[in-house]
């Protein structure tokens, strides 16, 4: 017991072991923020006009954009109901259910304000030309959620000052929409970050396995970088000493399909030849190719770790860092939008979200590819899944 309990400490310091160096560079607007109330009001009588704007589809945005209904909803600026089960990543049914149907005296999800550019080049610039000039001249929108790096890139500029909080960006300091933890650089923009969550990724994934050799598919481009955070791991294999193994996709564009056999095609390259895969968030790692990953790197008994978080465990990626089903991160994002709606500028809040430390781990691929759980793995981990199952 006593062993256990020295290694479930020890992983515990591995993920939490940078946090408190940015929790202290925040705390000031932490003391800030709490001034500010979050108790359901309107505005000045009429309901607060939300907008959203996705750059695709994706699957982590619908997930965190439900979580932050229910979270609104627990807090009282919704009316409690039962979100429709969602069919594929899309959010556009979502969001004309919220329009339509969910009942606020508070906030309105504003039913023509739904933007989606489809990882579409020509369609994104005109969207964002489209959307700006609704937010500087209309101006009937009264906040925006920018949904992932595409949308927070094109809404952080001075170009309009109608408050816009992004989302489910990998990285907002490295793909430029922040200039810093503490500074978005805008008064009217925030972005939700936690700058050590893929630090932490690789360190814990190298204490459980030891890799020498990681292999990460991942679009080469500046946005694709900072989605697989390859800064990070690049810095990272100097220090734990082993040797990183690209294989270059497609994942910003209009072509889902190219996207996905990219990355199967990648996927089936590096497994015969590395003994660890880092699966990185992009356009093409679907619910669609998903299963075959997976059996591509249970064939070759290479161990994965998920970037995107629990529920590709569940689909039978061996481990991450569990995101409790995006809970925490739907009331921290509802929290901020109603200190907003209370008074608060955007870039007076915090944007740092510190993930908490919960593991996930699926037994049934662990079985598969002949790797045995330490206690130290086993203690930490607080999801656990015994079979992969099917994406749906």
């Amino acid at each position: 017991m006593r062993i256990k309990l020295y290694l479930v400490a020890l992983i515990s310091l591995t993920l939490t072991l940078f946090t408190s160096v940015a929790t202290a560079a925040t705390s000031a607007k932490a003391e800030a923020a709490s001034k500010f109330s979050m108790e359901p009001t309107t505005n000045q009588g009429q309901r607060w006009r939300i907008g959203y704007y996705e750059g695709g589809e994706y699957p982590d945005y619908q997930r965190e954009l439900i979580v932050t209904v229910r979270s609104l909803m627990d807090m009282g600026w919704i009316k409690k109901a039962d979100i429709p089960p969602q069919k594929g990543d899309q959010t556009s049914d979502l969001w004309r259910w919220l329009s339509e149907s969910a009942q606020s005296d508070y906030i309105e999800f504003v039913k023509d304000a739904h933007y989606n550019a489809n990882w579409d080049d020509n369609l994104r610039a005109q969207m964002k030309t489209d959307i700006i000039k609704r937010l500087s001249e209309k101006k009937d929108i009264d906040l925006m959620i920018a949904m992932g790096t595409w949308a927070g890139l094109d809404l952080a500029n001075n170009e309009h000052s109608t408050p816009t909080l992004v989302f489910s960006a990998s990285d907002p300091l490295s793909a430029g929409i922040i200039k810093s933890i503490d500074d978005s650089g805008y008064d009217h923009l925030h972005a939700t970050m936690d700058p050590f969550r893929y630090d932490r990724h690789i360190r814990v994934f190298h204490d459980i396995t030891g890799f020498k050799k990681l292999g990460i598919a991942y679009e080469n481009t500046q946005n694709g970088r900072s989605y697989a955070a390859v800064d990070t791991i690049e810095a990272l294999s100097k220090e734990l000493k082993f040797t990183i193994v690209p294989c270059y996709t497609k994942s910003d564009i209009a072509d889902v399909s190219m996207a996905e056999h990219s990355v199967i095609d990648c996927f089936q390259k590096l497994a015969p030849k590395v003994d660890a895969i880092y699966i990185t968030e992009q356009g093409g790692v679907t619910r669609k190719t998903l299963p075959v990953i997976v059996k591509t790197a249970q064939k070759y008994n290479v161990p994965t770790f998920s970037q995107s978080g629990s529920e590709e465990v569940r689909y039978g990626v061996l481990a991450s860092l569990s995101q409790f089903n995006f809970k925490y991160f739907g009331e921290f994002h509802a929290q901020t939008m109603a200190r907003i709606f209370n008074g608060a500028k955007p870039n007076e809040l915090p944007q740092l979200f510190e993930e908490p430390a919960r593991m996930a781990l699926n037994l049934k691929t662990a079985e598969i590819i002949g790797f045995n759980p330490s206690l130290l793995l086993l203690g930490a981990s607080d999801e656990i899944y015994r079979e992969v199952e099917t994406p749906q």
